[in-house]
């Protein structure tokens, strides 16, 4: 293992507003020897979160990145070498690497799985984002047929399950997206009933055409603007869930519109609701058996955007922001020693 090297996507510089390619650099240091009780993993799958954007600022609180620090992110990786029992070469788990071929890992950082499928597919539709899309739909949402679902980033990674989940349960499923080809992309692949793009006409005469019956339930992947379009189509006692605010991760000043919100609450009783996907691990397994029967006969699509390198990383994560993904966006860095699949 001395004669390789290991490469890492480090923070070059804090951006000041959107993010750029220019913010990271690859630098080559030596492989990190494990000690005792670690285990040293080889990445093989990165996966690029948006939510990870807010780890990079100069603010200076614990747990941000600074310039020098390798970009955090989650992977599926190979162990490598363990010098803990119940570990071997070979083993595939999960954990957070950050952005580089290699990395030392405790014991109790990685996790083991049941192989349902691909790499991609346990990264995926199995992984954080497909059972965000599972867990904030069923679970916060409760969707049911005679309902009207709307979703927002609906070809995300998040997105594009939560709405076919709904599909699943009975409910007309609407998606926002940023061009009309995503939009016919939903509907003719996905099953989405419709799909509106945000970047044609008003948003909220869209919703008012497309939904004339108004919106029971809204999944909201982004805040901002779409969020205050979307509350006063929302249906008496319907539901909002918040499962994350892209809009406002990759500006230089986040801004909060809040005053029209709690008169809209009130008067429509809505339920608006966060949630994070750990609230419902225990019900992880279950999940992810009903996910891999739809996926098997069909009855729900899976996408998967895949770079090819590591040091396509930065280009892969800055064009999130610009909605360049369709489905769930993923790093190829290296195969298994052993295929896995």
């Amino acid at each position: 293992m001395s004669a390789e090297r290991n490469r890492q996507v480090v923070i070059a510089k804090i951006p000041q507003g959107a993010l750029q390619v220019s913010d990271f650099e690859v630098r080559e240091v030596p492989v990190p020897e494990p000690g005792a009780g670690q285990l040293l993993v080889r990445t093989l799958r990165l996966s690029m979160d948006p939510a990870t954007r807010a780890r990079i600022s100069d603010a200076g609180h614990p747990g941000l990145l600074g310039v020098g620090d390798v970009m955090a992110g989650s992977a599926l990786a190979e162990v490598v070498t363990s010098l803990e029992p119940g570990f071997a070469p070979g083993d595939i788990v999960e954990c957070y690497t950050g952005w580089q071929d290699y990395s030392l890992q405790e014991p109790g950082a990685v996790a083991t799985f049941d192989k349902l499928g691909t790499l991609e597919e346990h990264l995926s539709i199995y992984g954080v984002s497909g059972l965000t899309g599972y867990f904030g739909m069923r679970e916060v949402g409760e969707p049911a047929p005679g309902k009207t679902v709307l979703v927002s980033a609906a070809g995300g990674a998040v997105g594009h399950i939560a709405g076919q989940v709904a599909k699943q349960l009975g409910a007309r499923v609407v998606g926002i997206v940023g061009s009309e080809e995503k939009g016919r992309w939903l509907t003719e692949t996905l099953g989405f009933d419709a799909a509106i793009n945000r970047r044609g006409e008003k948003l909220s005469a869209q919703l008012k055409t497309i939904c004339p019956d108004g919106i029971d339930i809204y999944f909201d992947n982004v805040g901002g603007e779409i969020l205050e379009a979307v509350l006063p189509r929302m249906n008496e006692h319907g539901r909002v869930v918040c499962c994350g605010y892209a809009s406002q991760y990759d500006v230089a000043a986040p801004v909060t519109a809040t005053r029209g919100v709690p008169a809209l609450l009130v008067g429509k009783r809505l339920r608006m609701e966060g949630f994070v996907v750990m609230d419902y691990y225990d019900m992880k397994q279950a999940a992810r058996e009903t996910l891999a029967g739809w996926l098997a006969a069909g009855q729900i699509k899976l996408s998967v955007d895949m770079l090819e390198g590591l040091e396509r990383a930065p280009e892969a994560f800055v064009g999130l922001f610009g909605g360049d993904n369709r489905g769930k966006r993923l790093v190829r860095v290296a195969e298994p020693a052993v295929n896995a699949g």
